[in-house]
């Protein structure tokens, strides 16, 4: 009867146990941060005062002219040298109504640098055997073939399409028209879909038009180009495009606090800014179709569908962290193999970089972004210095702002005399910089000996 009893136990512990599940599971781990994580020191560690330096004073001071120049509410500057970060602060305002002064941990929209991410993402699923950059995109040999959704297909060269035109702004998109991104209201009447127009009406709209030249043949940025690299993506991955860029680039490369915008205020992040316009900015129908005119950054904008190609929110520091997870160099771990690398950079003739907006054989990179209420540019240069400034106001200059900004801040970096050596990207470091900051505070405000 004793022998019974135990066979009869160790059976209900085996059936509540259930190992069988964990052999046969299907699901990928979690990724999980790390403590010790360099996102623990970016954003709850980091401040201005870490940046408030004399060293770099007359930068500062430029900077700040700058947005007053340019009336822009706030800004956001990180700069690191040979992959440490050594500088990082906020200016003006992340919120003027309510006085909220810019600050290092603050994220706001980027733009078009979300196609550097995007490209990352597709590289990935190239180096893991998931993907060719020669794949065709459309079609019943394509990655999107399912006809019911990408069926209605007006010009046959659509389906000569590649990844790689794709990435090269070179799949025979043009805005002939007008961008279908930035006019989801009309989209969506002629494609007789709902309002807001999403990722798939758009794809489907412009796949209902013929294209403007040959795919490969020529060059014509095209935000809707990266929207379908997105949905490869998800495709491909088996996973939601924000999660998949998540769990296999940002976070791998010390980014957790990177994400897919939103359309209205009221749904920002906790840390997100509030967005601005230029004094001659007119508002326009509200994205979901409501009979009321808004702001293109406040409701305008479908952000919420811009996904791979204009979507991602971030902080300067860490698009620095991203940055250096892609740059084939060994001071900080790649995400991506040098080869890889080494091709979305290459200097192809009569075509575009894979992600970036233009890169030089001496080894400048650069990736800009602007729409209403941002403008973002993210630079490595051949010195070994990196930077990325963003803003959280636009103004009538549009996609030149940012080479305003590259100017100003090439001036601002070369009236520093000598940098700091430090690593902000390292937790131990920053702690111990608070623990002196706190201690040296405590000696100012100790009181004098009588």
């Amino acid at each position: 009867m004793k022998y019974i009893i135990a066979i009869i136990s160790i059976l209900v512990i085996i059936v509540w146990m259930k190992p069988w599940q964990e052999l046969n599971s299907d699901t990928t781990e979690e990724y999980v941060m790390p403590e010790d994580s360099l996102s623990v020191a970016i954003h709850d560690l980091l401040t201005n005062r870490y940046s408030d330096l004399e060293e770099t004073k007359r930068l500062d001071n430029m900077i700040e002219r700058f947005l007053r120049q340019w009336e822009i509410k706030g800004a956001s500057l990180a700069i690191m040298k040979d992959g440490q970060l050594i500088y990082s602060k906020g200016y003006g305002y992340a919120n003027v109504e309510d006085s909220i002064p810019m600050d290092v941990f603050h994220i706001m929209r980027v733009a078009s640098v979300s196609k550097l991410i995007t490209a990352a993402g597709i590289m990935k699923l190239v180096e893991n055997g998931k993907l060719s950059l020669q794949d065709k995109a459309f079609g019943p040999e394509g990655i999107l073939n399912d006809s019911t959704v990408y069926g209605n297909i007006k010009d046959k060269r659509t389906l000569d399409i590649t990844v790689e035109n794709l990435l090269r702004h070179q799949g025979g998109f043009t805005t002939r028209y007008g961008d279908p991104m930035f006019n989801p209201v009309t989209v969506a009447k002629k494609m007789e879909a709902e309002n807001p127009a999403t990722m798939e009406t758009m794809i489907q709209f412009v796949l209902s038009r013929r294209l403007g030249f040959t795919p490969g043949t020529s060059t014509a940025y095209s935000n809707v180009g990266y929207g379908i690299l997105s949905k490869i993506i998800e495709r491909v991955s088996g996973q939601g495009y924000e999660q998949f860029i998540q769990d296999s680039i940002l976070h791998p490369a010390g980014c957790f606090d990177m994400h897919l915008g939103h359309n209205v205020y009221e749904d920002r992040f906790p840390n997100e800014v509030k967005y601005y316009e230029g004094t001659d900015a007119t508002p326009i129908q509200a994205c979901n179709g409501a009979d009321t005119l808004v702001p293109r950054s406040n409701g305008g904008n479908n952000i919420e569908e811009f996904y791979g190609a204009g979507g991602w929110v971030a902080s300067p520091t860490e698009l620095l962290l991203f940055l250096a997870a892609i740059d084939g160099d060994d001071s900080q771990p790649d995400i991506l193999s040098k080869e890889s690398v080494a091709l979305m950079t290459e200097k192809v003739e009569n075509a575009m970089p894979l992600g970036w907006m233009s890169t030089t054989s001496g080894g400048d990179w650069e990736r800009s972004g602007s729409m209403a209420g941002t403008s973002a540019m993210l630079k490595r240069q051949k010195d070994g210095f990196s930077w990325a400034f963003t803003t959280n106001t636009s103004n009538w200059t549009g996609p030149r702002f940012p080479h305003k900004i590259d100017n100003i801040v090439a001036q601002a970096m070369d009236r520093v005399k000598e940098w700091p050596e430090r690593n902000l990207f390292d937790p131990e470091y920053c702690k111990n910089l608070l623990a002196n900051q706190e201690e040296s505070t405590v000696e100012n405000n100790a009181p004098d000996n009588i």
